[in-house]
């Protein structure tokens, strides 16, 4: 047996007592009555699930070709976005994942980049526009804009070169926003491999909010962001609410392998409503991860970085 590779519709989700690294899978059954299956995650194995070599070994020392960390300086309207390469080692090209933050981005799952380096992939993060130090104003629609000039970067073939980029194996991941970001760049770029989405948060939801809510929302979310206040935050996504709806993006998302993972932060809903729509829309590449814990998977952080390898080994 494996994890899921097409999506099915289930009934309300069950799960472990929290503290016991639960987790709930859609099972790839041939049957017309979808079954929701638990299991600890000393049972996942049973599901090819093991806990990856690469979260706990480093690999040999290439002194050739050493693993090591890059700064990068991406050009991105008119400005130069700040971001950081986790080469792998070894020589030639590797696949590449790409690492989306959310908002603000106090979690930026640097375990996760490393542990993903570890497995033999790069891994990129960066920092959007008028965000933690980056030029400009934050704006969220320009977060769309920086996704794809970071990839258009990647793509470059000096950079590629430079950088040990194999330009047809990268992939997209995010978390929070930042699954927002992967869910529309993801869309519209046919190029990349596969995303991951991880307690995705949809902006266009935010816009539906009461302005009061909103606003509230967006006002612990401020202290690394330039030139906008909650009130200016709430009022874009307001202003967007329809055009930023991750569903919009389901039609290209149907034929893209995605790992959807969620937590009991109250966002599965959000990714919930993607994958139905993705289903409706013939998709049947989805792998959907349910893990019973908070928005930064603060005693998940293993049960995460095994998820997102194990899926992204599938795309080698």
């Amino acid at each position: 047996m494996r994890l899921v590779r097409s999506c099915e519709r289930i009934g309300p989700r069950h799960r472990l007592p929290r503290g016991r690294g639960s987790v709930t899978l859609f099972p790839n059954h041939e049957r017309k009555r979808p079954v929701l299956l638990i299991f600890s995650l000393a049972a996942i194995c049973a599901f090819g699930q093991q806990v990856p070599a690469s979260i706990f070994t480093d690999p040999p020392v290439d002194k050739a070709h050493p693993a090591k960390m890059t700064v990068l300086h991406i050009p991105s309207h008119g400005v130069l976005i700040n971001g950081v390469i986790y080469q792998a080692s070894g020589a030639g090209s590797h696949p590449t994942l790409v690492i989306c933050h959310g908002l603000p981005g106090n979690e930026k799952n640097l375990d996760l980049a490393q542990a993903v380096r570890r497995a033999g992939w790069n891994a990129v993060t960066f920092n959007y526009r008028g965000s933690w130090g980056s030029p400009g104003v934050f704006r969220f629609a320009q977060n769309l804009e920086d996704a794809d000039a970071v990839l258009a970067y990647l793509r470059d073939p000096a950079t590629a070169s430079r950088l040990g980029i194999d330009t047809p194996r990268i992939a997209i991941a995010g978390h929070s926003m930042g699954g927002w970001v992967v869910a529309h760049t993801a869309s519209h770029d046919h190029e990349l491999i596969g995303a991951v989405l991880i307690s995705a948060g949809d902006m266009g939801r935010m816009g539906d909010l009461p302005v009061e809510k909103a606003v509230a929302e967006m006002a612990d979310d401020m202290e690394s962001l330039a030139g906008v206040t909650a009130e200016s935050m709430a009022a874009e996504a307001k202003e967007h609410a329809k055009e930023f709806r991750m569903e919009n993006a389901a039609a290209g998302l149907a034929q893209k392998p995605m790992l959807a993972i969620t937590s009991d932060d109250g966002l599965a809903p959000h990714t919930d409503a993607l994958v139905k729509e993705i289903e409706a829309k013939g998709g049947h590449k989805v792998t959907v991860i349910h893990m019973a814990t908070d928005h930064t998977y603060s005693d998940h952080r293993i049960a995460l970085e095994s998820a997102v390898i194990t899926w992204l080994d599938r795309l080698r």
